[in-house]
C-alpha cells in the first residue's frame, strides 16, 4: 500500500504526456509546448513509534510464532523420548541436533533483525537446557562427562557462529545458560570437574573474545560461575571423606588442574592485554585474576599439604619477579598509570607472600630487610613512591618476622628481654640504612610524611633498644652493688629515651629532618608517661630524683634546641 501514491504520480505524468503531444500534432505551426512534470505526492514519513507497531504487526509476531513452533517440537521430542518405541540415545542426538539447528538460525537472521537473532538463541537455549538435566538426571542416557562436553559444544558452536557477524546476543545467551546449567548439574549429579572444564572452556573463549573486544558483559557471569565451581570443589574435597561419600574419588592432579588453569587463563590474559597490546586493566580484571590465583594457592595448600607451601612459596617469588620486570618494562613510561599500581601491587605481595611461605626465619628477615633497603633506595634514585612504600612494607614485615618490634617493646617498656637475635640485629641495621637512604620530609602531604616517618621511628627504637640492653648488660658486669634491679632499668630507660629525644632534636634542627625533631617530641610524651606507669612505682627516690631531673632538663632542652634549626 505505501507504493500506491508513487503509482498514481507516475500514470497521471503518462496521462499528461500523451495530451501534450496530441496537441502538438494537432498544431505544427505552434511553439513547441513543455511538458510539464507533476510533482510527486508527497508520502507521510513513519513515525518514530510506528516502527515498533510494525514490528509486533508482522515481524515480531512471526518471529514469536516460529519460535513457539521450535518449543512445541521440543515437547515432541520429549514425548517420543518416555516412549519405548525408539531408543533414547537415538533421541537425544535428535534433540541436540534440533537445539543447534534453532542456534545456526539466530546466526543467520537477517543483518539488523536482533529480535529474531535473541529471540531464536533463546529458543535453542531453552530446548538445550531441560533436555539435558532430564537425559542426565531423569533418563540416565548421558553421563555427567557427556552432558559437560554438550555444553562445551554448544559454546564452541555459538562462538564461531556469532564471531563473524559479532552477534553480542547469541553468544551471550549461550554462555549464559551454558555456564548455569553447569553449575546447576555440578551440585545435582556430584560430578563436579567434569563441568568445571566446561565452564574453564567458556572462560578461555570469553577471555579471547575480550581480547578481541567481543562478548564483554558476560564474561562476568562465565567467571562467577567458574570461582563458585572451583570454590566448591576445593570445599567439598577438604572435607573429611565421611562427609562427601556421594561424590567421586579424584586424584591429586584432577584436583589442582582447575585453580591453576583458572589463574593460567586470566593470567596470560592480562599479559597479553596489558604488555602486548598496550591496554588498561579493568578492575574485573584485576579482581578476579586475585581470585584465580587465591583459588589455585589454596588448592595447593589443601590438596598438597606437605610441599605445598614451599612450592607455592616459589611459585610467588617467581611471579614476584616477573610483575617487577613488567612493571619496568612495559609500565614505567606510560602514561596510563594503572597497569603500574595494580602490577607493582602484585608484586610486593606476592614476595611477601613468597618469602614467608618458604624461606626459613633468618633468611626470611635478611631478605626482607634487603628488599626494603633496595626498594628504597631504587624508589628515591628512579623517583617512584610506589618502590618507596614498598621498601617500608618490607622493613616492617621484616621487623615482624625477625620479632624486632616485640624486642623494642619489651627493652623500652616491658621484661628485658636479654641479648637479641641475629635476626634483630640485621633488621635494625637495614631500617637505619631505609632511613639513611630515604628522602628528607618536605611536604605537608600524608604521603610525603609517613615514609620517613615510619622507617626513622622504627630505626631510633631498634637503636635505642639495643643501648638499653647494652647499658643493662654492662652494669651487670660491673656488678657494683649486686644485680641490677627495676630501679636501675627504670633510670636507664629514662636515660636512653632522654638522649634519644635530645639527639633527635640536634639531628632535626641541623640537618632540616621534620620527622626527627616530630618524633624528638613525641620521645618527650614517651619519657612522661614512663615516669608516672614506671618510675615512680619503684620507690628509690633518688632514682627517681635523677629521672624527674633528666626528663626536666630534656623537657627544657629540645624546644631551644628544635627552634635553633629554624632561626637558621
Amino acid at each position: 500500500m505505501d507504493d500506491l501514491p508513487d503509482a498514481l504520480n507516475r500514470l497521471a505524468a503518462r496521462l499528461e504526456t500523451l495530451e501534450r503531444r496530441v496537441e502538438a500534432l494537432e498544431h505544427p505551426s505552434g511553439a513547441p509546448l513543455a511538458v510539464p512534470t507533476l510533482q510527486p505526492i508527497p508520502s507521510q514519513a513513519p513515525q518514530p513509534g510506528d516502527t515498533l507497531a510494525v514490528a509486533l504487526a508482522g515481524g515480531a509476531f512471526q518471529v514469536l510464532g516460529k519460535a513457539m513452533l521450535g518449543i512445541a517440537g521440543a515437547y515432541l521430542l520429549r514425548a517420543v523420548a518416555e516412549s519405548t518405541s525408539l531408543p533414547k540415545l537415538g533421541v537425544a542426538a535428535i534433540a541436540i541436533a534440533y537445539a543447534m539447528f534453532w542456534l545456526v538460525a539466530a546466526t543467520r537472521a537477517p543483518a539488523g533483525a536482533w529480535f529474531a537473532s535473541t529471540t531464536y538463541a533463546c529458543t535453542s537455549a531453552l530446548i538445550l537446557a531441560p533436555m539435558l538435566w532430564e537425559l542426565t538426571l531423569r533418563f540416565n542416557v548421558l553421563p555427567a562427562t557427556a552432558t559437560a562436553g554438550v555444553l562445551g559444544a554448544f559454546v564452541c558452536a555459538a562462538s564461531a557462529l556469532a564471531w563473524k557477524r559479532n552477534l553480542a546476543s547469541v553468544f551471550w545467551v549461550a554462555n549464559a545458560t551454558a555456564a548455569l546449567v553447569a553449575v546447576a548439574l555440578s551440585i545435582a549429579t556430584h560430578q563436579v570437574a567434569p563441568f568445571i572444564a566446561a565452564l574453564l572452556l567458556m572462560v578461555l573463549l570469553c577471555e579471547y573474545a575480550a581480547d578481541r573486544n567481543r562478548g564483554l558483559g558476560v564474561r562476568f557471569l562465565v567467571a562467577a560461575a567458574a570461582d563458585a565451581a572451583i570454590w566448591a570443589l576445593i570445599f567439598i574435597y577438604s572435607s573429611p571423606q565421611s562427609t562427601r561419600a556421594d561424590y567421586p574419588l579424584l586424584g591429586t592432579a584432577a584436583l589442582l588442574a582447575p585453580g591453576f588453569i583458572l589463574f593460567a587463563i586470566y593470567g596470560v590474559s592480562v599479559a597479553v592485554k596489558t604488555a602486548l597490546l598496550r591496554q588498561k586493566i579493568t578492575a574485573f580484571e584485576t579482581v578476579q585474576t586475585t581470585i584465580a590465583f587465591l583459588l589455585a594457592a589454596s588448592s595447593l595448600l589443601y590438596f598438597e599439604p606437605r610441599g605445598g607451601a614451599v612450592v607455592l612459596g616459589v611459585v610467588c617469588l617467581v611471579l614476584s619477579a616477573a610483575s617487577y620486570a613488567a612493571v619496568f618494562a612495559f609500565f614505567d613510561r606510560a602514561p596510563e598509570r594503572r597497569n603500574y599500581r595494580v602490577f607493582s601491587t602484585w608484586s610486593a605481595a606476592l614476595l611477601l607472600a613468597g618469602s614467608v611461605l618458604c624461606l626459613p626465619p633468618l633468611w626470611r628477615s635478611a631478605s626482607l630487610g634487603a628488599a626494603s633497603v633496595v626498594a628504597t633506595f631504587l624508589g628515591v634514585r628512579l623517583s617512584r613512591r610506589a618502590l618507596e612504600f614498598h621498601g617500608l612494607a618490607y622493613l616492617l614485615a621484616a621487623a615482624v618476622a625477625s620479632g624486632l618490634l616485640e624486642y623494642v617493646f619489651r627493652a623500652l617498656a616491658g621484661t628485658l628481654p636479654g641479648a637479641p637475635s641475629m635476626s634483630v640485629c640485621v633488621v635494625s641495621a637495614c631500617a637505619v640504612l631505609c632511613y639513611a637512604a630515604g628522602k628528607p620530609c618536605r611536604g605537608e602531604l600524608w604521603t610525603e610524611q609517613v615514609l620517613p616517618f615510619v622507617s626513622a621511628t622504627l630505626a631510633i627504637g631498634a637503636t635505642a633498644a639495643l643501648l638499653v640492653e647494652g647499658l643493662m648488660g654492662l652494669l651487670g658486669q660491673m656488678a657494683l652493688s649486686g644485680n641490677p634491679g627495676p630501679h636501675h632499668l627504670a633510670f636507664i630507660r629514662t636515660l636512653t629515651i632522654c638522649a634519644a629525644a635530645l639527639a633527635l632534636a640536634f639531628s632535626g634542627a641541623h640537618w632540616r629532618r621534620m620527622e626527627l625533631t616530630r618524633i624528638g617530641y613525641a620521645t618527650l610524651m614517651l619519657v612522661a608517661a614512663k615516669l608516672v606507669f614506671e618510675d615512680l612505682r619503684h620507690g628509690h627516690l633518688e632514682f627517681i630524683a635523677a629521672s624527674i631531673f633528666l626528663f626536666a632538663v630534656t623537657l627544657i632542652a629540645v624546644p631551644r634546641i628544635a627552634r635553633m634549626g629554624q632561626k637558621v
